[in-house]
């Protein structure tokens, strides 16, 4: 089956990913883009297009994004010195793929606001 959604594909293994972590729910994968030398994208394994198309019932895997993020922080070594978790929804926030996914940014001193 080939789907049209390009972390949909990296997900279902038909598209080349450099894949830092996988399981039933989540996958992450590094950043092809990356805006620090830490850049890791997380993502559900279903299609959820962004924040806004969540329901209440899917609480608990939106939290487990979290927990993977923290595990994948303390693997990468960026969890002492900090990381940012970022999320955007909606083209106008920045959000480029159509899918929920959670940006983890580490590895040097982050600024705020970011650019």
């Amino acid at each position: 089956m080939t789907h049209s959604c390009i972390f949909c594909r990296i997900v279902h293994g038909e598209a080349p990913a450099a894949i830092v972590y996988a399981d039933g729910a989540i996958t992450a994968f590094r950043d092809i883009n990356p805006q620090a030398p830490i850049h890791i994208l997380i993502v559900p394994n279903e299609h959820v297009p962004a924040v806004d198309a969540l329901e209440a019932d899917d609480a608990e895997w939106v939290g487990r994004l979290l927990i993977v993020a923290r595990e994948i922080a303390r693997a990468e070594g960026v969890a002492a010195d900090g990381y940012r978790l970022v999320i955007n929804n909606g083209a106008q926030a920045g959000q480029s793929v159509a899918h929920l996914h959670l940006h983890l940014l580490g590895g040097r001193r982050l600024r705020w606001p970011p650019g």
